[in-house]
């Protein structure tokens, strides 16, 4: 009897944190927008802190683009573009782009925060994905993951896949660049409106 219950407690915490996973994935577009709206609030920029850190951001965001123009999402697995390398590169683009923003806005708690959102919704979005592409795909997918020489060899035997902007497009990355676009011109505003960025331009 106490196996029984035991067993049927685990099923339930189970359950329970994939519901918790799911909703956070789904709900991290909405969450950055709350989390970027008080991240504006808190920002500090200057002159230089925008430069080197817009910089970076835009280093993200054509990571994401990149592999936005391999990928046909929920479609495939592939071994194009950068997914040669990582698994997620769409991530890896949004980490740089929470880094450069981070240090675009010169705050410690604005860089807190977007550490805390980038670490909690993009586990949740890829364990999320992961979940969702073994059930699509799998024994193909764990070969998938296997490891890079497993990649490599994948990708020699398919023919050799252009990057396609209509695909980057259809998968709204250009959403994404627009947002990012949004971001730079609120963070100029702010650094405008403190004096910052007219100082630094003045030195």
């Amino acid at each position: 009897m106490n196996s029984s219950r035991h067993s049927t407690n685990a099923r339930r915490r189970e359950s329970l944190r994939h519901i918790a996973v799911h909703t956070l994935a789904r709900l991290r577009v909405t969450l950055g927008f709350v989390f970027g709206a008080i991240v504006l609030a808190l920002a500090q920029p200057t002159g230089r802190s925008l430069a080197i850190g817009l910089s970076v951001a835009a280093a993200g965001e054509a990571i994401r683009i990149w592999a936005s123009g391999h990928l046909n999402k929920a479609r495939e697995v592939t071994t194009s573009g950068p997914y040669r390398w990582v698994p997620h590169p769409l991530y890896v683009g949004s980490t740089v782009m929470g880094i450069g923003l981070a240090i675009a806005c010169a705050s410690v708690t604005a860089a807190v925060l977007i550490a805390i959102y980038l670490a909690t919704t993009l586990t949740a979005a890829i364990k999320s994905e992961e979940a969702f592409l073994r059930r699509t795909f799998g024994d193909q997918y764990d070969l998938y993951r296997e490891g890079q020489l497993a990649k490599r060899a994948a990708s020699a035997r398919q023919a050799p896949r252009q990057f396609s902007v209509a695909q980057a497009i259809a998968n709204r990355e250009h959403r994404a660049l627009l947002g990012f676009v949004v971001a730079v011109l609120l963070l100029i505003l702010k650094a405008t409106y403190n004096g910052a960025f007219w100082r630094a331009a003045g030195t």
